[in-house]
């Protein structure tokens, strides 16, 4: 799978703060990584209708995190996977009456063009889940050795030539620790993993929440050769959990994601890797939800704000990064023409304060963004660190030769926005 183009990172005075993030799983305010290496793994897309701005929400926010690891002088190894087979896909492409194969490589394409656009640093590891399936049967197979997987049986015409060998799940009752999510009983919990992407419902299965594996070849369907497990082609979450750990090693600093993937996707994934001996995530860090029109913004409810519609209309990606940054990742939100306007409204105006060669000294000020970045990724805080420096240049003005450039090289390098 290939990324795309790494934006250039202006050279900045001074260094930046030890980042601590919110654990999504605790509460607590933890420290994101102890260095010298920091490393994160932030979950993809499913190619089927790329990129609304709920997407890119959660990649600026850990965009804005590697940054932030980078100017402190760490160094970043950054993991994401694209879904390219997976339910929802071959859905859209029946519907579409495209190929499945040309509609994930073109929503993929994409992606990268709106991540290009948005100034997001590209991730070092960049699989996807039909790259790793050698790498996930082999995993699934030791899952099902050591007890902690079983076979359900398939359905007549499922299987392919070997019929009797029956998809495979996970078997959560060995983990304990599974299910217990923001306070919900086991009914409520079974529910949400109905409504996430979870079958369960599926007869022949130990418990409602054990996940699958590996699904094994149905008509139709796209499958490839799993040796043992059969003819077919992997789960969603036991993906994640090995392309982590294949390329940050068993134990990494954070999991991220949009927080309606902490249950069950990141509670499997973690589930997985713990039944593997992995250790995993240190820490889970999720960002909250953009709306419309009070709806949270879904492919499923296909009420959404593409980040390349707004491109072809000719709003300015800048802007719609600052729209994107005007909110601290863990909030829930709504996208308006208001919230759009006030964004393209503060581009100008940081554009114009620095435009000339003096201006008010601006090392504090980029310390405040330094503060408010290591203080879980405040980027509000930081935004209105620069709305000041950049009022006090248009109305009094300064003398300090350069500071203007040292303020746009910063805002460029910390929070990701070219003035």
């Amino acid at each position: 799978m290939h990324t795309w183009p790494a934006p250039s990172l202006p050279t900045i005075p001074g260094r930046g703060l030890a980042v601590h993030v919110r654990d999504s799983l605790t509460g607590a305010l933890v420290l994101g990584s102890p260095g010298p290496v920091a490393t994160l793994y932030v979950c993809g897309i499913t190619p089927y209708d790329a990129t609304h701005l709920g997407h890119a929400a959660t990649y600026i926010a850990f965009d804005l995190l590697h940054r932030a690891w980078l100017d402190a002088g760490l160094e970043v190894s950054y993991a994401s996977n694209v879904t390219d087979v997976d339910d929802p896909l071959l859905e859209r492409a029946a519907q579409t009456g495209v190929d499945w194969e040309q509609l994930a490589l073109e929503q993929t394409a994409l992606f990268a063009q709106d991540m290009t656009a948005l100034a997001v640093l590209p991730p070092h590891t960049y699989l996807g889940a039909v790259e790793t399936i050698p790498t996930v049967v082999s995993t699934v197979e030791r899952l099902l050795a050591g007890g902690q997987a079983y076979r359900v049986p398939v359905e007549p015409g499922a299987g392919g030539s070997r019929p009797d060998l029956g998809d495979v799940y996970a078997d959560v009752s060995v983990d304990p620790a599974v299910g217990h999510v923001e306070g919900l009983d086991h009914d409520e919990t079974v529910a949400l993993f109905g409504e996430r992407g979870g079958d369960p419902d599926r007869a022949g299965k130990r418990d409602p929440l054990d996940p699958a594996l590996w699904r094994r070849e149905r008509p139709g369907e796209p499958s490839w050769d799993g040796g043992v497990l059969g003819t077919g082609r992997p789960g969603w979450h036991i993906e994640c959990t090995v392309i982590a750990e294949q390329a940050l090693g068993a134990s990494f600093d954070v999991q991220g994601g949009g927080r309606d993937l902490c249950f069950p996707h990141h509670e499997m994934s973690a589930a997985h890797a713990r039944a593997l001996g992995a250790p995993g995530a240190r820490a889970h860090v999720h960002t909250g939800m953009v709306g419309l029109g009070g709806e949270k913004m879904s492919k499923s409810l296909g009420n959404l704000v593409l980040v390349s519609v707004l491109r072809e209309q000719g709003v300015d990606p800048m802007a719609i990064r600052l729209a994107v940054l005007a909110h601290h990742y863990r909030e829930d939100w709504d996208w308006t023409d208001e919230v759009l306007a006030t964004a393209q409204r503060r581009l100008e105006r940081w554009r114009s304060a620095v435009s000339g060669n003096g201006g008010p000294d601006a090392g504090s000020t980029v310390e405040a963004i330094r503060t408010a970045l290591a203080d879980d990724l405040d980027a509000p805080s930081a935004l209105r660190a620069v709305d000041t420096w950049c009022d006090a240049s248009l109305s009094v003005g300064g003398d300090v030769i350069g500071a203007p450039g040292v303020l746009a090289r910063s805002v460029d390098a910390l929070l990701g926005v070219r003035v």
